[in-house]
């Protein structure tokens, strides 16, 4: 039985399940040093869609440039270590800082309508971001999922642990009911035959028509015409925002509902018998590895197909996925735990910093690679983009731990501070 109790509407739980207290600077140290790893990791992840047309992240041929059998593998790689997993672990932690944010709120006196403020703001920042920076954002989507997600945190976390499991494996089922069958019609025999020739001809326009969006929009980034490019976004991808939440919302909302019962179980802070959650943490990671090494190496050998990447990465993976964004999020929090030195910190700093890392990347990637700026848009393969990554993590780690030492937040941590409660806070130290 869980041993947790209810949390009011709008107030503390009568009897937290951890003493705040005792264990709030190790929570909240583990949380940073997991989430400096995955703003880092979703750079990487990024990165082609960055430098290239956004297909490009899915779809190897998508490349404005040849991409070479190594760099094949390579999506291999990327398919099974990186992708979806560092915006599962991220998403995890926002779940769990949405509720640490409610527990520091509670202890003032004040209730969820501080959160509600707070992601209110993350929507409009997340907005811009979209239409003038870069479309591939998720804060706005994290902000729709947060407000979403307040409706149960006065749920025990044995309620929100379940909820969350079966909200995103109802997802991953119903992924897969929409994406797992269209590589068979698209790329395989049963396009021809009578009752799916049509749907494969449809398959075949819809393909080609974001393809010709992706080439369109590199020559409009090419050009330099920012507002040209703006207007494009808000034109033709405005209306794609509905959309969009839809497509993530059965894997967001459920995985901040896991972090935040991970977060109320202390899976963060030592709550967990830390062999225990060793153990369990591997053998999650493991077993999710060895269940999406199969669905890369399928990819692959069908040629890396438009519907056979897009099922192998929105369908058929999302369970594997979710077990191995698991097993990493206990990994870390148990490094997070015991690690020191000065990797380890700057790391930490990183993840402190994250809000401005996270945005922070796309704006200077929006000059790397702009027209108007340095113009390296759809020049690049994935390898050398994968070194642009590496140098841009290799930035985060230098800037973030310095800035931290003299400021009491990173830049845009304290702007979006200072929207929510209404005024201005000391930045310095």
């Amino acid at each position: 039985m869980d041993a947790s109790v209810n949390t009011p509407p709008d107030g503390p739980p009568n009897a937290p399940s951890q003493p705040i207290a005792a264990t709030g600077a190790t929570r909240i140290g583990s949380l940073d040093f997991i989430r400096g790893i995955a703003v880092m990791g979703i750079l990487v992840a990024n990165i082609v869609a960055f430098g290239q047309p956004m297909t490009a992240y899915m779809y190897p041929d998508a490349f404005t440039v040849s991409h070479s059998d190594a760099e094949d593998r390579m999506w291999v790689a990327q398919f099974i270590l990186i992708d979806g997993k560092m915006r599962g672990l991220f998403t995890l932690l926002f779940g769990a800082g949405l509720y640490l944010f409610l527990e520091k709120a509670w202890a003032r006196g004040q209730g969820r309508w501080l959160q509600v403020r707070r992601l209110f703001w993350l929507g409009l920042f997340g907005l811009v971001h979209y239409f003038l920076i870069w479309r591939g954002d998720i804060l706005f989507l994290y902000a729709c999922a947060g407000m979403a997600a307040l409706l149960f945190v006065g749920l025990t976390r044995g309620k929100q642990l379940v909820l969350g499991l079966l909200g995103y494996v109802g997802g991953a089922l119903l992924y897969t009911a929409f994406v797992g069958f269209l590589p068979a019609i698209a790329d395989g025999e049963m396009g021809e035959r009578p009752g799916f020739a049509e749907m494969a001809i449809e398959l075949e326009t819809e393909k080609q028509a974001d393809l010709a969006n992706g080439e369109f929009e590199t020559e409009l980034i090419a050009s330099g015409e920012y507002g040209r490019w703006v207007e494009h976004n808000v034109a033709e991808h405005g209306p794609d925002l509905p959309f969009y939440i839809f497509v993530f919302w059965f894997e967001t909302l459920p995985l901040m509902l896991v972090g935040m019962a991970a977060y109320r179980y202390g899976l963060f802070d030592g709550g967990i018998d830390p062999g225990r959650q060793r153990k369990w943490g591997w053998a999650l990671l493991l077993v999710g590895i060895a269940a999406t090494v199969p669905i890369a190496l399928w990819a692959k050998n069908g040629g890396l197909t438009y519907y056979g990447t897009l099922a192998a990465m929105t369908g058929w993976s999302m369970v594997p996925r979710a077990l191995m964004v698991f097993g990493l999020a206990a990994l870390l929090a148990l490094w997070g735990q015991s690690a020191s030195g000065g990797l380890v910190d700057r790391i930490a700093a990183a993840g402190r910093a994250a809000f401005t890392n996270y945005l922070g990347t796309s704006i200077l990637m929006l000059f790397l690679f702009h027209g108007w700026a340095f113009g390296l848009f759809g020049k690049l393969g994935r390898s050398e983009l994968y070194l642009v990554a590496i140098a841009t993590m290799a930035l985060m780690l230098l800037w973030s731990k310095p800035w931290l030492s003299r400021f009491r937040y990173g830049p845009l941590e304290w702007l979006w501070r200072c929207l929510t409660y209404g005024r201005v806070f000391p930045l310095r130290r």
